[in-house]
């Protein structure tokens, strides 16, 4: 996957996406070694924020056309992964 930026447009918008893409997983990784079901709820929902961030930037960056790439595919897959958040949520919600 390659990103090619215009070096005379401004970046902020891309560097937001790389933190909040890269926090998704990093809060998943801290709930599979939370210290409990709260924890684990907890760093859940974190990840399902970040996922809804990254699909704002995502989208922002689409528009802006500050970057030359085909938005769609990621657009897809993080629409995926808030899915498998939002069940993983659920289910761990049930769960007694």
């Amino acid at each position: 996957m390659k990103f090619f930026l215009n070096p005379k447009k401004d970046t902020t918008i891309a560097k937001q996406l790389l933190r909040s893409a890269t926090s998704i997983g990093a809060n998943i990784n801290e709930a599979v070694y939370g210290n409990s079901k709260a924890d684990f709820i907890s760093k859940l929902h974190i990840s399902l924020k970040e996922t809804g961030e990254s699909i704002y930037w995502l989208t922002l960056l689409k528009r802006t056309k500050l970057i030359d790439y085909d938005f769609d595919s990621l657009l897809l897959l993080a629409e995926k992964i808030k899915r498998m958040l939002i069940a993983s949520l659920n289910t761990a919600k049930e769960i007694k």
